[in-house]
């Protein structure tokens, strides 16, 4: 499914955000089937049934009764509370106005917002947020339900990047004000004030420094955290179009490509490979699960793989 060009923005950008949300509920409802307590296979707190222990599996969980008896470890399995808070981290900077497939990053950010707003606010659960687009952070206070889900959105959509001003001769422009997110400070607030057990995403092309790593491991300690990494065809290669000037939207630098050179191309390719590469291991280091869309995939499609593939982990190797 495609997003229009802009979406979430301008004087139509109230009508944009209730079509987008029309589609995300008539496509996840009409392709997840039934009753999904959660995204992720948390070890969350209600007792549920045992099963054979695993290398692996959390010690702390060992059934000893049942261990005892059939004299076979066995630890018992626990089900996803049914009351959640989700918090999100949405980076919102400068660096997702870039777009060559169907949507501009920054769109896809808001669609995946969207639709981890609408699988996680039935039954009352709460969702909140914190954003970042290059300022201090804004937060948006956890409110229940699909009123809450709405209030985010219209944040997430009004929110602009604080764009770099420069001045000078080309080639020579300094930087003001750059439009980039420290990723770090923005996950960071999410342990602030400390909260219970929940839900946490952060949504970002995670093409910050390193120095986010760190946060995200401290918050998967204590809550099941996913990863929405946001991602654009271009980044990953080039094609060969000639000369071509590129803008860093974070910092205003400007610099001539020649895209004709076959060497440039596949140098270019092979260190976005091995950045995407080191993204995804600090995420798995992190502890947290990892989910990436591209503007030029069907993104909803891709939410509704992962979700599926949850479930298939959740309920994997349980005894009946």
């Amino acid at each position: 499914m495609a997003l229009s060009r802009g979406a979430g923005r301008g004087k139509n950008a109230v009508e944009q955000l209730n079509h987008l949300q029309l589609l995300i509920n008539n496509k996840l409802d009409g392709l997840l089937h039934g009753d999904y307590l959660g995204l992720l296979p948390g070890p969350g707190t209600e007792p549920g049934e045992s099963r054979e222990y695993r290398p692996g599996d959390d010690v702390r969980h060992m059934d000893w009764p049942v261990t005892a008896r059939t004299t076979t470890p066995h630890v018992r399995t626990t089900i996803a509370d049914r009351e959640l808070e989700t918090w999100m981290a949405v980076d919102l900077s400068a660096s997702l106005d870039f777009g060559t497939a169907r949507c501009l990053k920054r769109d896809l950010a808001v669609a995946a917002t969207a639709a981890i707003a609408h699988l996680t606010v039935r039954g009352g659960n709460r969702i909140g947020a914190v954003l970042g687009s290059g300022g201090p952070p804004s937060v948006v206070p956890a409110a229940p339900g699909h009123s809450g889900a709405q209030l985010l959105l219209r944040k997430v959509a009004a929110m602009r990047p604080e764009l770099p001003s420069t001045s000078g001769r080309w080639g020579r422009r300094k930087v003001v004000a750059p439009g980039r997110t420290d990723l770090s400070v923005l996950v960071d607030r999410l342990h602030r004030p400390p909260r219970r057990r929940g839900f946490a995403v952060v949504i970002s092309d995670f093409l910050a420094e390193d120095g986010w790593e760190r946060p995200i491991r401290k918050l998967s300690v204590r809550h099941d955290v996913l990863a929405i990494e946001i991602v654009d065809p271009r980044e990953l290669s080039l094609p060969d179009v000639g000369i071509i000037e590129l803008i860093d939207p974070e910092t205003g630098v400007v610099q001539e490509i020649q895209t004709g050179d076959a060497e440039f191309r596949r140098r270019y390719a092979e260190a976005a490979a091995r950045q995407r590469e080191q993204i995804a291991a600090s995420l798995r280091r992190a502890g947290a699960a990892r989910l990436r869309l591209s503007t030029d995939s069907d993104w909803l499609r891709d939410i509704v793989r992962f979700v599926a593939s949850q479930r298939h982990a959740r309920t994997r190797g349980t005894t009946r």
